[in-house]
Protein backbone atom coordinates (compact mmCIF):
# COMPACT_ATOMS: atom_id res chain seq x y z
CA UNK A 1 0.00 0.00 0.00
CA UNK A 2 3.29 2.29 0.28
CA UNK A 3 3.98 4.60 -3.28
CA UNK A 4 6.44 2.25 -3.64
CA UNK A 5 9.13 3.15 -6.62
CA UNK A 6 11.52 0.50 -8.28
CA UNK A 7 15.42 0.85 -6.76
CA UNK A 8 18.49 1.41 -8.61
CA UNK A 9 22.02 0.10 -7.44
CA UNK A 10 24.60 2.09 -6.17
CA UNK A 11 27.54 3.00 -9.06
CA UNK A 12 30.62 1.27 -8.58
CA UNK A 13 32.73 3.90 -9.06
CA UNK A 14 30.50 5.80 -6.03
CA UNK A 15 31.51 2.54 -4.07
CA UNK A 16 35.34 2.85 -4.88
CA UNK A 17 35.36 6.20 -4.44
CA UNK A 18 33.53 6.37 -0.76
CA UNK A 19 36.41 5.13 1.30
CA UNK A 20 34.30 2.60 3.33
CA UNK A 21 34.85 -0.65 3.34
CA UNK A 22 32.94 -2.28 -0.22
CA UNK A 23 31.62 -5.32 2.35
CA UNK A 24 29.67 -2.75 4.27
CA UNK A 25 28.14 -1.24 0.89
CA UNK A 26 24.80 -2.65 -0.57
CA UNK A 27 23.29 -2.12 -4.08
CA UNK A 28 21.17 -5.50 -3.91
CA UNK A 29 17.87 -3.81 -5.37
CA UNK A 30 15.75 -5.68 -2.98
CA UNK A 31 17.63 -4.97 -0.32
CA UNK A 32 17.59 -1.18 -1.24
CA UNK A 33 14.01 -1.80 -1.53
CA UNK A 34 13.56 -2.20 2.32
CA UNK A 35 15.64 -0.07 3.39
CA UNK A 36 13.90 2.76 1.48
CA UNK A 37 11.05 3.36 4.08
CA UNK A 38 10.10 2.79 7.45
CA UNK A 39 6.83 1.36 8.27
CA UNK A 40 4.58 4.68 7.93
CA UNK A 41 1.77 3.80 5.68
CA UNK A 42 1.58 5.29 2.05
CA UNK A 43 4.18 7.91 2.58
CA UNK A 44 5.68 8.20 -0.18
CA UNK A 45 9.54 7.34 -0.78
CA UNK A 46 12.19 7.52 -3.93
CA UNK A 47 15.16 5.58 -4.98
CA UNK A 48 18.25 5.74 -3.27
CA UNK A 49 21.61 5.57 -5.52
CA UNK A 50 23.00 2.92 -2.93
CA UNK A 51 23.03 2.61 1.09
CA UNK A 52 26.08 1.92 3.39
CA UNK A 53 26.21 0.32 6.48
CA UNK A 54 29.04 2.17 8.67
CA UNK A 55 31.00 0.47 11.37
CA UNK A 56 32.57 3.72 12.86
CA UNK A 57 32.19 7.35 12.90
CA UNK A 58 35.07 7.56 10.89
CA UNK A 59 33.17 5.24 8.14
CA UNK A 60 29.82 8.00 8.90
CA UNK A 61 32.52 11.06 8.19
CA UNK A 62 34.18 9.57 4.94
CA UNK A 63 30.31 8.96 3.85
CA UNK A 64 29.18 12.63 4.28
CA UNK A 65 31.89 13.89 2.90
CA UNK A 66 31.96 12.08 0.01
CA UNK A 67 27.95 12.69 -0.57
CA UNK A 68 29.05 16.33 0.02
CA UNK A 69 31.42 16.74 -2.33
CA UNK A 70 29.00 15.31 -5.31
CA UNK A 71 25.60 16.86 -3.72
CA UNK A 72 23.96 13.65 -2.97
CA UNK A 73 21.33 13.67 -0.20
CA UNK A 74 21.76 11.82 2.68
CA UNK A 75 18.88 9.71 4.77
CA UNK A 76 20.31 8.25 8.21
CA UNK A 77 17.91 5.01 9.62
CA UNK A 78 18.26 2.97 12.27
CA UNK A 79 15.54 -0.06 12.33
CA UNK A 80 12.93 1.78 10.49
CA UNK A 81 9.96 1.26 12.54
CA UNK A 82 9.37 4.92 12.15
CA UNK A 83 5.28 5.60 11.42
CA UNK A 84 5.59 9.14 9.79
CA UNK A 85 7.99 8.45 6.95
CA UNK A 86 10.95 10.39 8.66
CA UNK A 87 13.57 7.98 7.38
CA UNK A 88 11.61 7.35 3.67
CA UNK A 89 14.64 7.86 0.85
CA UNK A 90 14.27 10.55 -1.82
CA UNK A 91 15.84 10.46 -5.02
CA UNK A 92 19.21 9.94 -5.56
CA UNK A 93 20.25 9.55 -2.04
CA UNK A 94 22.40 7.82 -0.59
CA UNK A 95 20.89 5.31 2.63
CA UNK A 96 22.96 5.32 5.54
CA UNK A 97 21.79 2.69 7.56
CA UNK A 98 23.54 2.70 11.13
CA UNK A 99 22.25 -0.56 12.79
CA UNK A 100 25.25 -2.24 12.39
CA UNK A 101 26.57 0.57 14.61
CA UNK A 102 25.48 -1.34 17.65
CA UNK A 103 27.98 -1.16 20.27
CA UNK A 104 27.28 -0.04 23.56
CA UNK A 105 30.62 1.94 24.79
CA UNK A 106 30.35 2.24 28.08
CA UNK A 107 28.60 2.03 31.20
CA UNK A 108 29.58 4.17 33.89
CA UNK A 109 28.27 2.85 37.18
CA UNK A 110 29.54 5.44 39.67
CA UNK A 111 28.12 8.74 37.33
CA UNK A 112 24.80 6.68 36.41
CA UNK A 113 25.18 7.12 32.42
CA UNK A 114 25.47 4.97 29.63
CA UNK A 115 27.25 5.55 26.05
CA UNK A 116 26.29 4.00 22.92
CA UNK A 117 26.32 3.94 19.31
CA UNK A 118 23.10 4.95 17.61
CA UNK A 119 22.58 1.05 16.44
CA UNK A 120 22.06 -0.13 19.85
CA UNK A 121 18.61 -1.33 20.34
CA UNK A 122 16.20 0.18 22.94
CA UNK A 123 15.81 -3.14 25.22
CA UNK A 124 19.34 -4.17 24.68
CA UNK A 125 20.37 -1.20 26.93
CA UNK A 126 17.91 -1.75 29.41
CA UNK A 127 19.07 -5.40 29.91
CA UNK A 128 22.90 -4.52 29.81
CA UNK A 129 22.37 -1.61 32.28
CA UNK A 130 19.78 -4.07 34.55
CA UNK A 131 22.89 -6.18 34.98
CA UNK A 132 24.54 -3.26 37.18
CA UNK A 133 21.10 -2.46 38.38
CA UNK A 134 20.68 0.74 36.60
CA UNK A 135 17.11 1.26 34.46
CA UNK A 136 17.20 3.32 31.19
CA UNK A 137 13.51 4.49 31.39
CA UNK A 138 12.59 5.79 28.01
CA UNK A 139 10.33 2.74 26.58
CA UNK A 140 8.45 3.40 23.47
CA UNK A 141 6.52 0.47 22.60
CA UNK A 142 8.76 -0.56 19.41
CA UNK A 143 11.66 -0.84 22.30
CA UNK A 144 12.23 -4.44 21.71
CA UNK A 145 12.94 -3.16 17.91
CA UNK A 146 14.06 0.26 17.98
CA UNK A 147 17.48 2.11 18.13
CA UNK A 148 18.46 4.60 21.00
CA UNK A 149 19.76 6.74 17.32
CA UNK A 150 16.32 6.64 15.93
CA UNK A 151 14.83 7.10 19.38
CA UNK A 152 16.78 10.53 20.20
CA UNK A 153 16.08 11.54 16.72
CA UNK A 154 12.53 11.75 17.24
CA UNK A 155 12.49 12.27 21.05
CA UNK A 156 10.39 9.00 21.46
CA UNK A 157 8.03 8.79 24.41
CA UNK A 158 6.76 5.81 25.50
CA UNK A 159 4.65 4.24 28.35
CA UNK A 160 6.57 5.18 31.28
CA UNK A 161 7.17 8.64 30.36
CA UNK A 162 4.10 10.52 32.12
CA UNK A 163 6.15 10.14 35.17
CA UNK A 164 10.08 9.88 34.25
CA UNK A 165 9.87 11.73 31.31
CA UNK A 166 10.70 11.27 27.60
CA UNK A 167 14.24 10.75 25.57
CA UNK A 168 15.22 14.37 25.59
CA UNK A 169 15.13 14.43 29.25
CA UNK A 170 18.28 11.13 29.30
CA UNK A 171 20.45 12.75 26.32
CA UNK A 172 23.29 14.40 28.63
CA UNK A 173 25.62 14.25 25.26
CA UNK A 174 26.17 13.53 21.21
CA UNK A 175 28.54 13.05 19.09
CA UNK A 176 27.52 14.07 14.83
CA UNK A 177 29.11 14.13 11.91
CA UNK A 178 28.04 17.84 10.56
CA UNK A 179 28.57 20.36 8.04
CA UNK A 180 27.52 23.55 7.96
CA UNK A 181 28.81 26.64 10.10
CA UNK A 182 31.26 23.53 11.67
CA UNK A 183 33.45 23.21 8.96
CA UNK A 184 33.07 21.07 5.95
CA UNK A 185 31.17 18.07 5.58
CA UNK A 186 32.26 15.29 7.16
CA UNK A 187 33.36 17.70 10.88
CA UNK A 188 32.64 15.59 14.10
CA UNK A 189 31.20 17.67 17.12
CA UNK A 190 31.11 16.39 20.58
CA UNK A 191 27.29 18.19 22.09
CA UNK A 192 26.46 18.64 25.40
CA UNK A 193 28.45 16.80 28.38
CA UNK A 194 28.98 14.25 30.55
CA UNK A 195 27.57 16.16 33.64
CA UNK A 196 24.83 16.11 35.40
CA UNK A 197 24.48 20.29 34.95
CA UNK A 198 25.93 22.28 31.94
CA UNK A 199 25.00 25.54 30.58
CA UNK A 200 27.82 26.40 28.68
CA UNK A 201 26.19 28.07 25.38
CA UNK A 202 23.17 26.73 23.64
CA UNK A 203 21.73 23.30 24.48
CA UNK A 204 22.52 22.06 20.96
CA UNK A 205 22.14 18.55 22.00
CA UNK A 206 18.67 19.12 22.79
CA UNK A 207 18.36 20.83 19.22
CA UNK A 208 19.52 17.49 18.17
CA UNK A 209 17.46 15.64 20.10
CA UNK A 210 13.85 15.44 17.89
CA UNK A 211 15.67 16.96 14.76
CA UNK A 212 15.02 13.74 12.68
CA UNK A 213 18.09 13.39 10.83
CA UNK A 214 17.96 16.74 9.13
CA UNK A 215 20.80 18.60 10.93
CA UNK A 216 23.56 16.01 10.99
CA UNK A 217 24.02 12.51 11.87
CA UNK A 218 24.31 10.87 14.92
CA UNK A 219 27.08 8.67 15.74
CA UNK A 220 27.03 8.50 19.65
CA UNK A 221 25.31 8.95 22.24
CA UNK A 222 25.86 9.72 26.35
CA UNK A 223 22.47 8.90 28.54
CA UNK A 224 21.68 9.36 32.16
CA UNK A 225 20.55 6.25 34.27
CA UNK A 226 18.14 5.44 36.89
CA UNK A 227 18.61 3.19 39.93
CA UNK A 228 16.73 0.38 39.06
CA UNK A 229 13.27 0.23 40.54
CA UNK A 230 13.30 -1.87 44.13
CA UNK A 231 9.47 -3.40 43.83
CA UNK A 232 7.68 -4.47 41.10
CA UNK A 233 5.24 -2.23 39.90
CA UNK A 234 1.56 -2.70 40.93
CA UNK A 235 -1.09 -3.04 38.37
CA UNK A 236 -4.29 -1.34 38.40
CA UNK A 237 -7.31 -1.98 35.56
CA UNK A 238 -10.09 -0.06 34.95
CA UNK A 239 -12.97 -1.45 32.60
CA UNK A 240 -15.41 1.63 30.71
CA UNK A 241 -18.79 1.48 29.00
CA UNK A 242 -17.04 3.83 26.27
CA UNK A 243 -13.36 5.69 25.50
CA UNK A 244 -15.28 8.59 26.53
CA UNK A 245 -15.93 7.27 30.07
CA UNK A 246 -12.14 6.04 29.68
CA UNK A 247 -10.90 9.58 29.31
CA UNK A 248 -13.09 11.37 31.98
CA UNK A 249 -11.38 8.90 34.45
CA UNK A 250 -7.76 9.80 32.60
CA UNK A 251 -8.56 13.43 33.39
CA UNK A 252 -9.76 12.61 37.41
CA UNK A 253 -6.71 10.85 37.96
CA UNK A 254 -5.08 14.07 36.89
CA UNK A 255 -7.22 16.23 39.13
CA UNK A 256 -6.37 13.91 42.15
CA UNK A 257 -3.10 14.69 41.42
CA UNK A 258 -1.75 11.17 41.02
CA UNK A 259 1.32 9.70 38.82
CA UNK A 260 1.20 6.81 37.66
CA UNK A 261 4.28 5.64 36.27
CA UNK A 262 1.64 4.79 33.07
CA UNK A 263 -1.71 5.42 32.18
CA UNK A 264 -3.03 3.16 29.08
CA UNK A 265 -5.70 3.11 26.92
CA UNK A 266 -6.45 0.17 24.70
CA UNK A 267 -10.18 0.09 23.32
CA UNK A 268 -12.19 -2.82 22.36
CA UNK A 269 -10.99 -2.91 19.04
CA UNK A 270 -7.49 -3.55 20.00
CA UNK A 271 -7.59 -6.01 22.76
CA UNK A 272 -9.57 -8.19 20.20
CA UNK A 273 -6.98 -7.63 17.73
CA UNK A 274 -4.60 -8.93 20.17
CA UNK A 275 -6.11 -11.81 21.62
CA UNK A 276 -6.88 -13.23 18.24
CA UNK A 277 -3.43 -13.07 17.58
CA UNK A 278 -1.63 -14.35 20.76
CA UNK A 279 -4.62 -15.90 22.78
CA UNK A 280 -3.29 -14.04 26.16
CA UNK A 281 -6.64 -15.12 27.86
CA UNK A 282 -7.92 -11.41 27.64
CA UNK A 283 -10.95 -10.12 27.98
CA UNK A 284 -12.35 -7.67 25.47
CA UNK A 285 -15.78 -7.29 26.37
CA UNK A 286 -15.66 -3.40 27.52
CA UNK A 287 -15.42 -0.68 25.29
CA UNK A 288 -12.06 0.62 27.22
CA UNK A 289 -9.78 -0.47 29.25
CA UNK A 290 -7.21 1.85 31.46
CA UNK A 291 -4.02 0.34 32.75
CA UNK A 292 -2.24 1.72 35.69
CA UNK A 293 1.20 1.03 36.55
CA UNK A 294 2.03 2.59 40.02
CA UNK A 295 5.67 2.16 41.62
CA UNK A 296 5.21 3.82 44.50
CA UNK A 297 5.96 1.66 47.40
CA UNK A 298 2.95 0.80 49.21
CA UNK A 299 -0.65 -0.17 48.34
CA UNK A 300 -2.18 3.54 48.71
CA UNK A 301 -1.59 4.86 45.51
CA UNK A 302 -2.84 1.94 43.25
CA UNK A 303 -5.69 1.78 45.76
CA UNK A 304 -6.34 5.30 45.43
CA UNK A 305 -6.10 5.24 41.38
CA UNK A 306 -8.75 2.16 41.34
CA UNK A 307 -10.79 4.26 44.10
CA UNK A 308 -11.00 7.76 41.16
CA UNK A 309 -11.53 5.18 37.97
CA UNK A 310 -14.97 3.57 40.15
CA UNK A 311 -15.90 7.35 40.80
CA UNK A 312 -15.32 8.46 37.46
CA UNK A 313 -18.07 5.32 35.99
CA UNK A 314 -15.99 2.77 35.74
CA UNK A 315 -17.79 -0.70 34.88
CA UNK A 316 -15.49 -2.58 37.67
CA UNK A 317 -11.30 -1.75 38.47
CA UNK A 318 -9.14 -3.44 40.79
CA UNK A 319 -5.59 -3.83 41.51
CA UNK A 320 -4.07 -7.37 39.83
CA UNK A 321 -2.55 -9.50 42.26
CA UNK A 322 -1.38 -11.57 39.75
CA UNK A 323 2.25 -10.37 37.69
CA UNK A 324 1.36 -12.85 34.76
CA UNK A 325 -2.17 -11.24 34.16
CA UNK A 326 -0.35 -8.16 34.41
CA UNK A 327 2.23 -8.44 32.03
CA UNK A 328 -0.37 -9.81 29.77
CA UNK A 329 -2.35 -6.65 30.09
CA UNK A 330 0.89 -4.34 28.98
CA UNK A 331 2.16 -6.70 26.33
CA UNK A 332 -1.39 -6.12 25.04
CA UNK A 333 -0.68 -2.55 24.71
CA UNK A 334 2.75 -3.28 23.16
CA UNK A 335 1.46 -5.65 20.46
CA UNK A 336 -1.83 -4.08 19.84
CA UNK A 337 0.10 -2.13 16.62
CA UNK A 338 1.65 -5.06 14.86
CA UNK A 339 -1.81 -6.93 15.98
CA UNK A 340 -4.08 -4.27 13.83
CA UNK A 341 -1.39 -4.36 11.06
CA UNK A 342 -2.14 -7.91 10.44
CA UNK A 343 -5.49 -7.43 9.51
CA UNK A 344 -5.37 -4.44 7.28
CA UNK A 345 -3.15 -1.33 6.29
CA UNK A 346 -3.11 0.71 9.15
CA UNK A 347 -2.73 4.66 9.13
CA UNK A 348 -1.46 6.19 12.90
CA UNK A 349 -1.92 8.93 14.38
CA UNK A 350 0.25 10.47 16.89
CA UNK A 351 -1.61 13.49 18.30
CA UNK A 352 -1.05 14.98 21.73
CA UNK A 353 -3.57 16.84 23.42
CA UNK A 354 -3.71 18.54 27.51
CA UNK A 355 -4.86 15.96 29.84
CA UNK A 356 -7.81 17.67 30.67
CA UNK A 357 -9.32 17.92 26.82
CA UNK A 358 -8.39 13.55 26.81
CA UNK A 359 -12.34 13.56 27.10
CA UNK A 360 -13.14 15.89 24.41
CA UNK A 361 -9.99 14.22 21.80
CA UNK A 362 -12.00 10.80 22.41
CA UNK A 363 -15.32 11.78 21.61
CA UNK A 364 -13.76 14.03 18.58
CA UNK A 365 -12.52 10.61 16.82
CA UNK A 366 -15.60 8.63 17.34
CA UNK A 367 -17.50 11.58 15.23
CA UNK A 368 -14.82 11.81 12.87
CA UNK A 369 -14.70 8.17 12.35
CA UNK A 370 -18.73 8.44 12.01
CA UNK A 371 -18.14 10.61 9.58
CA UNK A 372 -15.82 9.21 7.12
CA UNK A 373 -17.51 5.77 7.74
CA UNK A 374 -13.65 4.79 8.82
CA UNK A 375 -12.70 2.01 11.31
CA UNK A 376 -10.45 3.59 14.02
CA UNK A 377 -8.89 1.92 16.86
CA UNK A 378 -7.59 3.93 19.42
CA UNK A 379 -4.53 3.18 22.13
CA UNK A 380 -2.73 5.64 24.21
CA UNK A 381 -0.02 6.85 26.39
CA UNK A 382 -3.42 8.37 27.98
CA UNK A 383 -1.85 9.81 31.47
CA UNK A 384 -0.10 12.46 28.83
CA UNK A 385 -2.42 13.05 26.46
CA UNK A 386 -0.80 11.24 23.66
CA UNK A 387 -3.26 9.47 21.52
CA UNK A 388 -2.57 7.07 19.08
CA UNK A 389 -6.03 6.43 16.81
CA UNK A 390 -4.87 3.34 14.61
CA UNK A 391 -7.10 3.77 11.12
CA UNK A 392 -7.99 0.79 9.22
CA UNK A 393 -8.45 0.60 5.78
CA UNK A 394 -8.79 -2.75 3.65
CA UNK A 395 -6.24 -3.51 1.25
CA UNK A 396 -7.24 -2.42 -2.64
CA UNK A 397 -9.92 -0.11 -0.97
CA UNK A 398 -9.40 3.24 -2.58
CA UNK A 399 -12.23 4.54 -0.81
CA UNK A 400 -11.24 3.23 2.16
CA UNK A 401 -7.87 4.54 1.59
CA UNK A 402 -9.42 8.07 1.01
CA UNK A 403 -11.54 8.17 3.82
CA UNK A 404 -8.57 6.83 5.85
CA UNK A 405 -6.89 9.95 5.24
CA UNK A 406 -9.68 12.60 5.28
CA UNK A 407 -10.19 11.49 8.94
CA UNK A 408 -6.11 11.64 9.20
CA UNK A 409 -6.17 15.17 8.86
CA UNK A 410 -9.36 15.94 10.19
CA UNK A 411 -7.88 14.34 13.92
CA UNK A 412 -4.98 16.71 13.40
CA UNK A 413 -6.82 19.89 13.12
CA UNK A 414 -9.69 18.75 15.99
CA UNK A 415 -5.73 18.13 18.10
CA UNK A 416 -4.72 21.93 17.34
CA UNK A 417 -8.28 23.00 18.07
CA UNK A 418 -8.23 21.79 21.61
CA UNK A 419 -4.41 23.25 22.52
CA UNK A 420 -2.82 20.28 21.59
CA UNK A 421 -0.08 19.19 18.87
CA UNK A 422 0.02 17.09 15.63
CA UNK A 423 2.68 14.69 16.87
CA UNK A 424 3.85 13.73 20.07
CA UNK A 425 6.69 11.62 20.29
CA UNK A 426 6.42 9.75 15.97
CA UNK A 427 8.05 13.01 14.68
CA UNK A 428 6.83 15.21 11.99
CA UNK A 429 8.92 13.22 8.70
CA UNK A 430 6.49 13.37 6.14
CA UNK A 431 3.64 12.80 7.02
CA UNK A 432 2.81 15.45 9.67
CA UNK A 433 4.16 18.31 7.52
CA UNK A 434 1.33 20.11 6.33
CA UNK A 435 -0.05 19.44 10.53
CA UNK A 436 3.29 21.03 11.39
CA UNK A 437 2.50 24.38 9.36
CA UNK A 438 -0.84 24.63 11.04
CA UNK A 439 0.10 24.07 14.29
CA UNK A 440 3.14 26.16 14.05
CA UNK A 441 3.13 30.03 12.95
CA UNK A 442 5.22 31.97 10.46
CA UNK A 443 7.25 32.96 12.28
CA UNK A 444 8.56 29.93 14.34
CA UNK A 445 8.83 28.25 11.28
CA UNK A 446 10.62 30.72 10.01
CA UNK A 447 13.15 30.23 12.49
CA UNK A 448 13.08 26.76 11.93
CA UNK A 449 13.80 27.01 8.23
CA UNK A 450 16.83 29.23 9.45
CA UNK A 451 18.61 27.30 11.78
CA UNK A 452 17.91 24.27 8.74
CA UNK A 453 19.95 26.66 6.47
CA UNK A 454 22.20 27.27 8.80
CA UNK A 455 22.98 23.75 9.94
CA UNK A 456 22.90 21.85 6.70
CA UNK A 457 23.63 25.02 4.15
CA UNK A 458 23.56 21.91 0.96
CA UNK A 459 20.23 20.54 2.63
CA UNK A 460 21.76 17.22 2.19
CA UNK A 461 20.86 15.95 5.67
CA UNK A 462 17.28 14.10 5.61
CA UNK A 463 15.93 16.54 2.67
CA UNK A 464 12.23 17.21 2.67
CA UNK A 465 11.73 16.03 6.30
CA UNK A 466 10.19 17.98 8.62
CA UNK A 467 9.95 21.45 7.35
CA UNK A 468 9.63 20.19 3.65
Amino acid sequence: MRARRESRPARADQRRDSGVSEVNVIDDPDVLESLSHDDAEWAPYGRPVGAVRPLTTADVQEVVAFCAERQIPIVPRGAGTGLSGGANAVDGAMILDLSKMNRIVEIDTENLTATVQPGVINDDLKKAVAEHGLWYPPDPASAPWSTIGGNVSTNAGGLCCLKYGVTRDYVLGLEAVVGGPAGAYGTVVKLGRRTTKGVAGYDLAGLFTGSEGTFGVITEITVRLRPARREAPRTVVGAFGSVVAAGEAVAAVTRAGLVPAALELLDRTCLRAVEEWKHLGLEADAAALLLAQLDTPGDEEATAVAGVFRAAGALWAEQSTDEIEAEALFAARRLAYPALERLSPVLTEDICVPRSKVPQMLASIEEIAARHGSTIATIAHAGDGNLHPLILAPAGDEQAKRAAQAAFEDMLAAAIALGGTVTGEHGVGLLKRAGMKQELSPAVLAMQVAVKQTLDPLNLFNPGKVIG
